[in-house]
């Protein structure tokens, strides 16, 4: 996976102001990470904080369900097959299937029950009939989630219902939402389905993302009081299918809202700049578990032009949120920083971080002109490069 974010990247500027200001509020910023990547090259579209421990929530459960079709795949595992409910997984809280000790539930069942509910008390009986316990079934979601990629992830619980050690970032989560698209097609269905009945009732999806926004064929949602409203979700349209995953949101609505929003402007970059050419490498080999390394995006990438590594930066700050409002409305001030990328960097300083705001993507010359506009309008800027072999955006 690219490690910069790309020339295409999309700006997040003009009408998105108000929007961000009510997506991202102090308390909240903390928390918030968003990133989206172009699925097939790999390519990084837009990427804030994406490095961020967070708390994965419920997106913990494509994990779970990554074991369930590789247990399908390798035979160990049929969609007959049923799992016994133990009288821990009975007891785990909402959401859950309500499910009594002794009774059983098809892999079929569980999947939907996984994906549409986001049942707790199937993702604990999985575990238990995967791994013996839901310890030792963690344990074999770290160490899968660290084959395909995600370094900073550490699991606890096959459910995500709240632990301080269980942690990811998005670009982690982004990882295993194109791995699990890539290992197992002949499943991916299931995450685009609304709802399903189960003993005689009719669980609706809590990913509306489906009716929201066309395109969108999966994948999950999640929600823990520590974490706020969590989404990762995959979008194909005209030919291209983009990775998106949103951290922190302060409402289910406001969640799926800010991914829409971010969609848009990366569709239309897409539509402005055309196709990236030429594509990188896969992120990974689509044998399942073995993961190639990850591509350098400036060897990996020919760009239109190589002296675009520049950037008008607006100010530092103490924290996130107003970083980023400062540099939208440094993109809303200098008409030629439209369609610049918005970076939010986040750097040590005296033992604190210090969000430095910057409008990326520019040449030496455009960033000049560009901090002059702002000046006229009395807004202080300077030129910075940035092509220092950090990842923009990055945390």
């Amino acid at each position: 996976m690219a490690d910069s974010i790309q020339r295409h990247s999309a700006a997040i500027g003009g009408a998105f102001l108000l929007l961000l200001t009510a997506f991202i509020q102090p308390a909240m910023a903390a928390r918030y990470a968003s990133m989206i990547v172009d699925e097939r090259t790999g390519t990084v579209l837009h990427a804030v904080n994406p490095d961020r421990r967070v708390y994965p929530a419920s997106l913990t459960k494509m994990m779970t369900l990554y074991h369930v079709f590789e247990g399908l795949t390798t035979g160990r595992l049929s969609l007959d097959t049923k799992f016994p409910v133990s009288r821990r997984a009975s007891r785990r809280p909402k959401s859950r299937l309500d499910l009594k000790k002794g009774q059983t539930i098809t892999v079929r069942d569980a999947i939907s029950a996984l994906i549409i509910k986001s049942a707790n008390d199937v993702a604990t009986l999985v575990a238990e009939g995967l791994g013996g316990t839901e310890e030792n079934f963690a344990a074999m979601m770290t160490q899968k989630a660290h084959r395909l990629g995600m370094t900073r992830t550490v699991f606890r619980n096959a459910s995500g219902l709240p632990d301080q050690d269980q942690v990811t970032t998005a670009r982690d989560m982004v990882r295993l939402t194109i791995a699990i698209r890539r290992d197992f097609p002949q499943f991916i269905h299931y995450f685009s389905k609304q709802s399903f009945t189960y003993r005689g009732r009719t669980f609706n999806s809590h990913n509306r993302m489906l009716k929201r926004y066309k395109g969108t064929n999966g994948m999950k949602t999640g929600y823990v009081r520590a974490s706020g409203f969590n989404i990762a979700t995959s979008v194909e349209r005209d030919g291209e299918r983009l990775i998106g995953v949103v951290f922190g949101g302060k409402s289910a609505g406001k969640r799926d809202t800010h991914m829409i929003t971010l969609f848009r402007r990366v569709f239309d970059s897409i539509a402005e700049n055309g196709k990236f050419q030429p594509k990188l490498p896969a992120v990974a080999d689509r044998k399942p578990g073995k993961v190639l390394p990850v591509a350098d995006a400036r060897k990996g990438t020919v760009r239109d032009d190589d002296s675009s590594d520049w950037a008008v930066q607006v100010g530092a700050f103490e924290r996130f949120a107003p970083a980023h409002l400062e540099a939208t409305r440094a993109s809303r001030l200098a008409p030629s920083l439209s369609r610049a990328r918005i970076v939010v960097k986040s750097t040590p300083s005296a033992g604190r971080s210090v969000y430095r705001a910057r409008l990326a993507g520019l040449t030496e010359e455009s960033a000049g002109r560009a901090c002059r506009t702002l000046k006229r309008k009395k807004m202080r800027c300077m030129v910075v490069r940035t092509d220092d072999g950090t990842a923009e955006g990055d945390n």
